[in-house]
């Protein structure tokens, strides 16, 4: 339990310390944001800050803090180094740079911002890598929500597809304050109702809560760097937050609230991670029989028997808020960035609501085609691609505060993780049988002579050219 309150606390004095000195990075705040000024009762719409929060948090989180911490929880309390650190100094960061840098450039979408801070050769590459990321998204989390519906229900899970993807297609042409921002506040404090929730059965159940080691208690005795940091992206830091920032950044009031809205909202994904990380280790007891039931039943048939199992019927209830209502709540918003996005790139010529329908159902395609694959390989490619679009975003934000901040060594705040990043995606792809399984030392050897010259070319161009 001791564990647990220090996570806790550490993030919340990461958000009241740490996010305070990031927000100085971009100071002095502007008068008025694109909510106020593009207003288009579509997508540019003015909401409060609480909204925004809680739109926020549904859309980052899904399953991601859920299956991911679970699946994390496999390397023992190590993960809560990740998960804390990871977060506050990472994955925070990351959001509220993401946030505040499309919220400065009219709303644009993450295409646009990696176009101009990065260059245009950088411009076509990333466009078809984020929108592969949300089609992976949409895919991902509809197919974990339809798995986990036909176990309970008996209804076929095609037919839970189809219903998820209808859904899908309505959220994301009707304008954001008919659908999204009437339900997601709901669903956002239904969530974290959930993680409380399993947090009280724990200690009412008198399950003994893990103790804090450094030691790699992987069943397998599968290294943690890189897969861990892999394994657990929305927990700690998620490139697929990059393309929710721009969406809530065209409907906040006021510059002010992006420290709440962006770095608050991955705080609060990081509290339920740590929260569903700790119910794996306590409620199986060790690393191995949370590996073995995650290898037979699945992240979802896990989260449903511990929901069960400490909060009885009410746990069942809150495992499909947790399971079902919340990756689908992050699907339809994927389809919705993609959309945007494209919009972006063409100038808005799909403004009108039959174009938009089209599109979205041109964008729909590809997810149909790739629910019919095995959620655990989904995931897997799903991780890599999100942790690397990360790595970019991150690197977009160095040369967005290299522009806008003085001192310039604030950009620092985004290099540093920039630079981590960089080594975990190019050790895990050339090590994971994903990639090119190549020799673990080997793999480190290349990844870090890969991660220094990036970054020295990264310092050579932009650090120079950003000084003219």
């Amino acid at each position: 339990m001791l564990l647990l309150i220090v996570c806790i606390a550490a993030l919340i004095l990461g958000y009241l310390v740490y996010s305070k000195f990031v927000e100085g990075a971009i100071l002095p705040h502007r008068d008025t944001t694109p909510a106020v000024s593009m207003s288009d009762g579509m997508d540019y719409v003015p909401l409060s800050k609480r909204t925004n929060l809680l739109i926020e948090l549904l859309n980052i989180a899904g399953t991601g803090p859920i299956f991911g911490a679970l699946m994390g929880a496999k390397w023992g309390p190590i993960v809560f180094v990740w998960i804390v650190a990871g977060t506050i100094l990472g994955g925070a960061v990351h959001d509220y740079m993401c946030g505040m840098m499309s919220a400065r450039n009219d709303g644009k979408s993450t295409s646009y911002l990696v176009h101009k801070y990065l260059g245009s050769w950088a411009k076509y590459p990333f466009v078809i890598l984020i929108l592969f990321v949300l089609i992976m998204v949409s895919a991902t989390f509809a197919r974990s929500a339809s798995d986990l519906l036909a176990m309970i229900t008996e209804v076929p899970e095609t037919v839970w597809v189809i219903l998820i993807l209808i859904y899908f297609l309505a959220s994301t042409v009707l304008p954001i304050n008919k659908l999204i921002g009437r339900i997601y506040p709901v669903f956002g404090i239904l969530l974290i109702l959930m993680a409380v929730t399993v947090l009280v059965g724990l200690i009412a159940g008198g399950f003994e809560f893990p103790t804090f080691t450094l030691e790699n208690l992987h069943p397998k005795g599968e290294e943690y760097l890189p897969d861990m940091f892999i394994t657990v992206a929305c927990g700690a830091i998620s490139g697929f937050h990059a393309t929710q920032a721009p969406m809530v950044s065209r409907c906040i009031k006021d510059e002010r609230d992006g420290r709440a809205v962006f770095y608050g909202a991955m705080v609060i994904e990081s509290v339920i991670a740590v929260l569903w990380a700790t119910a794996g280790l306590a409620f199986y007891g060790d690393t191995t029989h949370l590996a073995d039931a995650l290898g037979m039943e699945g992240a979802s048939g896990v989260v449903y028997e511990i929901s069960l199992g400490v909060a009885g019927p009410i746990g069942v209830i809150l495992a499909v808020v947790g399971v079902i209502i919340c990756p689908i709540t992050s699907g339809d918003t994927a389809l919705r960035s993609a959309r945007m996005m494209i919009q972006d790139e063409y100038e808005n010529k799909f403004d009108d609501r039959k174009r938009r329908i089209i599109l979205t159902c041109i964008l729909m395609v590809p997810i149909i085609f790739l629910c019919s694959i095995d959620f655990t390989i989904l995931w897997n490619y799903f991780s890599w691609l999100n942790q690397t679009m990360a790595c970019v975003m991150l690197w977009t934000a160095t040369v967005f505060l290299l522009l806008s901040s003085k001192p310039r060594s604030y950009a620092l705040i985004t290099a540093l993780p920039a630079i981590f990043m960089t080594m975990v995606v190019s050790t895990f792809i050339l090590h994971s049988p994903l990639g090119l399984s190549l020799d673990y030392d080997l793999s480190l050897l290349i990844g870090a002579a890969l991660t220094i010259i990036i970054s020295v070319a990264f310092a050579k161009y932009y650090v120079r050219k950003t000084s003219l």
